[in-house]
């Protein structure tokens, strides 16, 4: 059964000039078609509160955040999609040349790995190389790296929070 939720166009407007800013500030674009991006908006909000927690909406969420972190907005696999084909997975962000008109977004691949790939890169990433006394922690979203205990609470650079960080090294 469909869930239903009453999102208000202030509510979506709102959490677009948000992301807008954010992403601007950070270096990247929201796609210029105003209304598609406000739809896929009004998804991360249904997303937000059916989950708790922005997924892509354009992919499908356990519902477990531990399990979906690399697919909560901005997804790990932006930087590669928006690199090589103008766009994100969903076209939620989109390079400087699809922007200016330079270049036509394509279709992204659904680069995120099957369940048991996931499990197996998780398992595989729980060691510290010997030699360092701490491990080494990058932000999924921004790539900023820390050598410590844990990782950050909140990202410096990007504000991610702390589940967005991976043992590095």
């Amino acid at each position: 059964m469909m869930e239903e939720y009453d999102i208000a166009q202030a509510e979506i407007d709102t959490l677009f000039i948000k992301l807008d800013k954010e992403a601007r500030e950070g270096g990247y674009n929201l796609n210029p078609d105003t209304e598609m991006t406000k739809d896929l908006v009004r998804g991360l909000i249904v997303n937000g509160r059916r989950y708790g927690y922005w997924n892509c909406p354009c992919r499908l969420a356990t519902g477990v955040k531990a399990d979906d972190l690399d697919i909560i907005c901005p997804c790990d696999y932006r930087d590669a999609d928006v690199s090589e084909y103008g766009a994100c997975y969903c076209a939620l962000y989109v390079s400087d040349e699809l922007v200016a008109g330079k270049k036509k977004a394509e279709q992204s691949p659904a680069r995120r790995p099957s369940d048991e790939e996931r499990k197996q890169q998780s398992g595989s990433q729980n060691a510290v190389p010997s030699g360092l006394p701490y491990p080494v922690w990058r932000c999924k979203v921004c790539g900023y790296l820390c050598a410590r205990g844990q990782p950050p609470l909140v990202c410096p650079i990007c504000k991610a929070k702390q589940d967005r960080f991976e043992k590095f090294l």
